[in-house]
């Protein structure tokens, strides 16, 4: 049974805050673990759905066009591929906490620097820095729920989740009303006050951390980590992310468009995309326990594959008449992202493990996905219509599902990443609750 909404937040608590759960040395530091990730999750998408429908606007006030609003859609991909990558090197260092400071602290900088850009190329540039921060966040969150709360894991993950879609949503409903009631600069500069927030908490958690609080060590018995990429599970979970994740910002930078082209308003292109990411909402509490819940959730992947591929094909024959449903179809079928971010740790046995699962499986699967809104972008262009960007976007689920079924099998990285004996290996078994 789906646990209800009311009831995660009542288990939160539970969890969170009961003295028979948690060493009392440990109580309070855990809820400021808890405030942190939730500070996080807020901010993982507002930088960029609270920027994307503003982009007409924007090119307008600072002289560019739909090149460089391509460009500006492969951002987000491109900063979440390369600093996805780097995360885990950092962390390394300094620990996973001190990792989420800087991060959230160099992410609401640069949004406040993106507001005031004078340039097409400060704007760029401080888009690049910004989303910098948010892709080591990205990485670092998902190893953060597995270090702080390990026998909640579903709960977390779809707590942080919840969080994150929530801010997805609402960013792009605010961003247009609020360029034409004030302006766009305000507009976006708005979401560096939650991430400063975000980086303060941290930061007050970290001080009260020793230096190599989380901080992965290589394994004793080895002497050496071991090598992810040898991994099937791993690389399952990278194509079937790069897959969701090109689904991802091709929507987000392009339904926009693709509704006005055929007629619709510029604010139906927002609306829309909030109804997108609202279903991420739903999926955030409903995937992670299912994931926990089966010892294989390749059907999961396989009805979201399904459903994506309805909406796409919804959109290229009939796109202003049941756009409601096809944007619904497509935010049901991007739910592999919950999915992925629950096998992370389903599918490694230690956070540190997990850190460099993620980092791992984020850095390539975005830098696969950044070509997406770029490459879509000169399709449109060249063909001069949306029906082949559309149908490249449908074609997607065809490796997801491959790769789901390799993702999905229930088998820890580390086994295939060290190459023990496969029937030594104890399978993951399902969360229990307590």
């Amino acid at each position: 049974m789906i646990p209800s909404f009311t009831d995660l937040i009542v288990e939160f608590s539970v969890t969170t805050l009961s003295p028979a759960r948690i060493p009392v040395r440990r109580g309070r530091l855990t809820v400021w673990a808890g405030l942190a990730v939730a500070l996080t999750a807020v901010n993982l998408r507002t930088a960029v759905t609270g920027f994307t429908p503003l982009l007409e606007i924007i090119g307008a006030d600072l002289g560019f066009g739909v090149a460089l609003a391509g460009l500006l859609g492969t951002v987000p991909a491109a900063s979440f591929a390369v600093f996805g990558f780097l995360a885990p090197v950092v962390t390394r260092r300094f620990g996973l906490e001190r990792t989420a400071t800087v991060a959230l602290g160099l992410t609401a900088l640069s949004l406040v620097v993106r507001a005031f850009s004078p340039t097409p190329l400060a704007l760029v540039l401080s888009t690049v820095l910004a989303l910098a921060g948010i892709g080591a966040a990205n990485v670092v969150i998902v190893p953060l729920v597995k270090a702080w709360f390990p026998d909640r894991i579903a709960l977390w993950t779809s707590l942080y989740l919840l969080l994150m879609q929530t801010g997805q949503f609402v960013a792009p409903l605010l961003a247009v009303p609020v360029a034409e009631a004030t302006s766009w600069r305000l507009s976006v500069g708005v979401w560096a006050v939650p991430a400063a927030l975000a980086a303060v908490v941290w930061l007050v958690l970290a001080a009260r951390l020793p230096a190599d609080h989380h901080r992965p060590q290589a394994p004793a018995t080895t002497g050496a980590r071991p090598r992810i990429s040898r991994s099937s599970t791993a690389w399952g979970l990278v194509v079937l992310f790069a897959m969701m994740a090109l689904s991802n910002y091709g929507i987000i930078t392009w339904v926009p468009a693709v509704l006005t082209d055929a007629g619709g308003s510029p604010a139906l292109g927002g609306s829309m995309i909030a109804l997108y990411s609202a279903w991420g909402v739903a999926a955030a509490l409903v995937v992670p326990h299912v994931a926990t819940r089966m010892a294989n959730p390749f059907v999961v992947v396989v009805a979201c594959s399904v459903v994506l591929t309805v909406g796409y094909l919804g959109l290229i024959i009939s796109p202003l008449e049941g756009t409601v449903l096809w944007v619904c179809a497509l935010g049901i079928g991007v739910s592999t992202f919950p999915l992925c971010m629950t096998l992370i740790n389903r599918r490694t046995r230690t956070a540190e493990s997990a850190s460099a699962v993620s980092g791992f499986v984020q850095g390539i699967g975005y830098g696969l996905a950044c070509f997406g809104p770029l490459g879509l972008g000169l399709l449109r262009e060249a063909t001069g219509s949306w029906t082949i960007p559309l149908v490249a976007l449908a074609a997607t689920a065809v490796p997801g599902v491959v790769a789901g079924w390799f993702a999905c099998r229930p088998r820890f990285v580390e086994d295939s990443a060290t190459r023990p004996d496969p029937a030594s290996a104890p399978s993951p078994q399902p969360e229990t609750r307590t």
